[in-house]
């Protein structure tokens, strides 16, 4: 895939709609999910089921696919109203669940018929900043969670991490993934990149006008748009490579400035189940 490189500058300049939180729309979002749904569910069965996860170590496949069926009920229990707290526990559905794969499809196949056929005003809960409507903000927050454990079961099979070429995703969906993440995860609560001095993090993909500039304070805030000021740290490199870099899949993104600061945020910014 050719990439051509620009000025922060430039970014900043083209990239003005500072307000957007997605650029896929509700069919690209369901289309992203069934097609990462069904792959993740296919590289696991291709593999052991006790085979490790290389990106996710306390996990072998049966957990990765447990938890997943897990977070499927989950969403499908907001989207559709039922109580989310009724859901089986990705640990009870690892341990009593015996054709995991067919309970895991079901699963799957269950979310896509309630957000198809949630109304387009739809009211349920949100829990990141920025987040579109509850329809898209569940179709968009479970393409990236089944997006990301795709990696994960490619890598099992693979027995390291994957490649961004590797994972298949395409640079829109790694954009907005890397929107979501940016902008509605990590300025949640207090910063755990902070070290004490305040400094900024410009993220710029290559081939594309979209830019993102963090400021590391006691919280972190983010812009859509490149910084003013040079930053010490830019991270650059194809919009999938930059997306699992961030998501702690990978290393392929560039980090330029401060690179030790990936190492920090490979130990501090991961998002977790609670």
């Amino acid at each position: 895939m050719a990439h051509t490189a620009r000025t922060l500058s430039a970014a900043g300049a083209a990239w003005q709609h500072s307000r957007m939180s997605s650029a896929l729309t509700f069919e690209d979002l369901l289309g992203s999910l069934a097609a990462a749904g069904t792959a993740l569910a296919d590289l696991a069965t291709d593999v052991s089921p006790e085979a490790a996860v290389p990106t996710c170590p306390a996990w072998n496949v049966r957990a990765l696919v447990a938890h997943q069926a897990m977070v499927h009920r989950w969403a499908t229990a907001h989207v559709t109203g039922a109580d989310p707290d009724k859901v089986p526990t990705q640990t009870t559905i690892r341990e009593t669940i015996d054709d995991l794969d067919a309970f895991y499809r079901q699963g799957l196949a269950a979310l896509l018929d309630a957000l198809r056929s949630a109304p387009e005003d739809l009211r349920a809960m949100t829990f990141l900043n920025e987040a579109p409507p509850p329809r898209q903000f569940w179709a968009r927050r479970q393409v990236h969670e089944t997006t990301i454990h795709m990696v994960d079961a490619l890598g099992a099979g693979l027995g390291r991490e994957a490649t961004a070429a590797e994972s298949g995703i395409d640079d829109v969906l790694a954009l907005d993934g890397i929107d979501e993440l940016l902008v509605g995860f990590f300025t949640r609560g207090r910063s755990k990149l902070f070290d004490g001095t305040e400094y900024s993090i410009a993220v710029a993909p290559l081939g594309t006008e979209r830019c993102w500039t963090a400021t590391v304070a006691e919280r972190l805030t983010v812009t859509r748009e490149a910084p003013v000021l040079s930053p010490e740290v830019v991270v650059s490199g194809s919009a999938p490579a930059i997306y699992l870099t961030l998501w702690n899949r990978s290393d392929e993104a560039d980090v330029s400035g401060r690179p030790e600061v990936l190492t920090r945020w490979r130990a501090t910014q991961r998002v977790r189940w609670s």
